[in-house]
């Protein structure tokens, strides 16, 4: 499959996972502080957009369009001839890129450079943990198979 067609392939598989992982984040979010209520956009943004209705909207393209990115971005890990650290840097510097302006217009972070920095802190926290996690897993796996590998060659 040549690269243009995963990475299309990609983004329609991410799409409808950013949008139910932004669905999880609002009924999480609502849990902790909504005090029964559901809260399914920031307030900010449902002010900016006239309506509750029409931020949702707005919301739910723009986490189909962030899952998709995200999906698009994991064809990155598949650059066999870079270093993981090349790939890495590639694959966080897209996503910080593409999640920001994002995340700044969606009112989903404070407009301000305190909150900017809060939510740069919290994206390569979680960024780090995931790919620490990712990292471990693969790096057993492959320790796995070496082992099985040496055990035939006896």
């Amino acid at each position: 499959m040549n690269m243009k067609k995963k990475i299309f392939m990609r983004a329609l598989v991410g799409a409808p996972i950013g949008l139910t992982i932004s669905t999880i984040i609002t009924i999480i979010f609502s849990l902790l502080f909504g005090e029964g209520a559901y809260f399914a956009v920031p307030h900010d943004l449902a002010a900016a957009c006239g309506s509750e209705i029409n931020a949702v909207l707005l919301q739910t393209v723009f986490a189909l369009l962030y899952g998709a990115m995200w999906g698009s971005a994991s064809v990155i890990w598949e650059m066999e001839n870079w270093s993981l650290l090349k790939m890495t840097l590639t694959h966080l510097a897209v996503c910080s890129v593409v999640s920001f302006p994002i995340a700044y217009f969606m009112q989903w972070m404070p407009h301000s450079i305190p909150g900017a920095l809060a939510f740069f802190g919290m994206f390569f926290a979680i960024y780090t943990v995931i790919w620490l996690s990712q990292y471990c897993a693969i790096k057993r796996q492959v320790a796995q198979m070496n082992s099985r590998l040496s055990g035939r060659n006896l």
